[in-house]
């Protein structure tokens, strides 16, 4: 099994060379004195230290022995609890943070790169800092000034985690259903009472405390989704001074017995009246805890990329050591009894897609912390709109394609090593199953595009498609860009098929929801494409400097172009058949 090295050259090329990202942070008041070339390179090294020699090494021995459950006591892998501390010791929770309550207010651009990393080093122990991210991100958005102040500098050092309760037994996808009741006491305090299922670290033992955002109703609420409140309750209460007092009423029930990310504790949680504080207005949690959650779905998407890039080095690795067979077109290593399975082309096409696939979500990870970073520092009204109705749009496609194409890819790895990946020890089955929950969990894929298609494209009529085709068009109109026509043409695809279906569906509700997976999918490899070209042309720019990095990325830009984008043809197809196969099979006949 291949150590795992973060892919630094990559990453710098994407954030320096295809994105400028200095240029923009140079122009943005509250990045300007924060970041450059220099302080980002030195957080990536330091990232790629402690992400290959500190958390990769658990990877396994994580997944082999799993988080524990004992008497609501939960225990994680052998490792971890040593890990985790060198690691907040770095001051890694706090990378993206406000710096008024002690973060480090480093740029979306940087940390989506950080995350990946994490990703590919170890899914589970990721998943613990990125909840905590995730819960910042949402006290800082809607809490008080006093919960800010109280909360966030601790949750920022990592002593204290955050949680993210939200799914009940009964009510998943519709939160609008949910039972866990918040009454308010006349010291403006609530009491919480209801159960919470698959609570990613809902306990363990890393941290002296946990910070629990959970959605609850008030007793005259309104019925649905519009009668949700979000509250803030902490495993251990917090004294005046920030000292831990007793206690709350919160619980552990279990932990679940998973497919994947097994060292991950994903918990019952039970609140027994414990106390909680309100976080923003009433009846408007879901609102809130949706800063949260757009969040972790962007997180959870560079999952997908993050285990499919170990997976691909992995698979490269073997390929270039194990030998059977000849090459088709003749015995290329005479002096040894068969070639390495690099020289046959169905191992190539594996590989090339794997690369094709990571790279081009690498980079369209950093459009969306691009368009995120725009949207929060940008001292220019419109410009920060443009930006975040670009988040908006790009979401849903990041968390889903992201991980529909990571679990592609580490299948590819797996079968790369033949009957090897079927075995725990050469670590590719782990990362198909690791990877796996990314399409689930967050909003599963199917709600994913079921956003994409019905809210942010059909019901405003494309105007957030329309804002993307400009950015499109407006960069590959630009002297000596490589793939431009073939950008193009995917573009107009895309806006053709858009039109069509904003079209049908308001003839037939049913086309929305028929479409919509199709539908992000021929997005995803529209906005890969515009990656791509993007990409070598930069390549093609600086290809005398570095001819082996620029001429590799070159090629798999041809290859993603030549043997990848076909695939849209065949979207557009299936987009275009309609929803009336769908409902020709009564419920009965299936």
């Amino acid at each position: 099994m291949a150590e795992y090295n973060a892919p630094l050259r990559d990453m710098r090329f994407v954030l320096h060379e295809v994105f400028d990202a200095p240029k923009l942070w140079a122009r943005l008041p509250a990045l300007a004195e924060t970041v450059d070339v220099d302080t980002a390179d030195a957080i990536l090294e330091e990232a790629a230290k402690v992400t290959g020699q500190l958390i990769a090494p658990l990877n396994r021995s994580g997944d082999e022995e799993g988080a524990q459950w004992n008497d609501g006591v939960v225990t994680t892998p052998a490792g971890f609890k040593e890990a985790y501390q060198t690691y907040i010791e770095g001051g890694w929770v706090g990378l993206g943070g406000n710096p008024e309550f002690n973060g480090m207010g480093m740029p979306k651009m940087l940390s989506v790169q950080f995350e990946e990393m994490l990703y590919s080093a170890n899914s589970s122990f990721a998943l613990y800092s990125a909840l905590s991210s995730g819960a910042c991100l949402a006290i800082d958005a809607h809490a008080s000034q006093e919960l800010k102040e109280k909360f966030l500098p601790p949750l920022y050092e990592g002593r204290w985690a955050g949680s993210m309760c939200l799914t009940e037994a009964h009510a998943g996808t519709d939160l609008g259903i949910i039972r866990t009741r918040a009454e308010p006491h006349a010291d403006g305090t609530y009491k919480i009472t209801g159960s919470k299922i698959f609570i990613t670290g809902g306990e363990q033992d890393l941290t002296e405390n946990i910070i629990h955002l959970v959605l609850a109703k008030l007793p005259d609420a309104p019925a649905g989704a519009r009668g949700i409140s979000l509250f803030l309750v902490p495993k251990v209460m917090v004294k005046e001074d920030g000292s831990l007092g007793e206690q709350n009423a919160v619980s552990c029930g279990s932990i679940e017995h998973k497919m994947g990310i097994k060292a991950s504790a994903t918990c019952v949680m039970n609140f027994d009246g414990a106390t909680g504080y309100l976080v923003g207005e009433v009846n408007k949690g879901l609102a809130a805890m949706f800063t949260m959650m757009n969040y972790e779905r962007l997180s959870i998407g560079i999952q997908g990329i993050g285990c499919a890039e170990a997976s691909y080095q992995s698979a490269v690795e073997y390929a270039n050591e194990r030998i059977q067979s000849r090459a088709p077109t003749g015995p290329q290593n005479k002096d040894q009894a068969a070639d390495p399975i690099m020289v046959h082309p169905d191992v190539r096409r594996m590989l090339l897609t794997m690369k094709a696939l990571t790279e081009g979500g690498r980079a369209f990870a950093c459009l969306v912390g691009e368009q995120l970073d725009i949207s929060k520092f940008s001292t220019d009204v419109e410009e920060q709109k443009q930006a975040a109705d670009m988040v908006a749009l790009l979401t849903p496609i990041a968390k889903a394609f992201f991980t529909d194409n990571g679990l592609e890819s580490c299948v590819h790895g797996q079968q790369v090593f033949g009957g090897h990946g079927y075995i725990r020890e050469w670590g590719q089955e782990q990362l198909v199953r690791d990877v796996r929950i990314a399409q689930i969990y967050e909003g599963t894929n199917g709600i994913q595009a079921l956003d994409l298609a019905g809210r942010k494209v059909v019901s405003n009529g494309g105007e957030f498609v329309k804002i993307f085709a400009n950015l499109v068009r407006e960069s590959v109109a630009q002297p000596g860009t490589l793939y431009a026509k073939e950008t193009l043409e995917a573009l107009e695809r895309l806006e053709k098929v858009t039109n069509w279906l904003i079209n049908e569906a308001a003839q037939n509700p049913n086309e929305v929801g028929a479409a919509s997976v199709e539908y992000l999918h021929l997005f995803g490899y529209t906005a890969y494409a515009w990656m791509w070209s993007r990409m070598a042309t930069a390549a093609q720019a600086k290809i005398a400097e570095d001819e082996a990095f620029y001429s590799g990325k070159l090629a798999t830009a041809s290859f993603y172009f030549q043997r990848l984008m076909p695939r849209t043809l065949g979207l557009e197809a299936s987009i275009c058949a309609g929803s009336t196969s769908l409902y020709e099979l009564a419920a009965e006949q299936f």
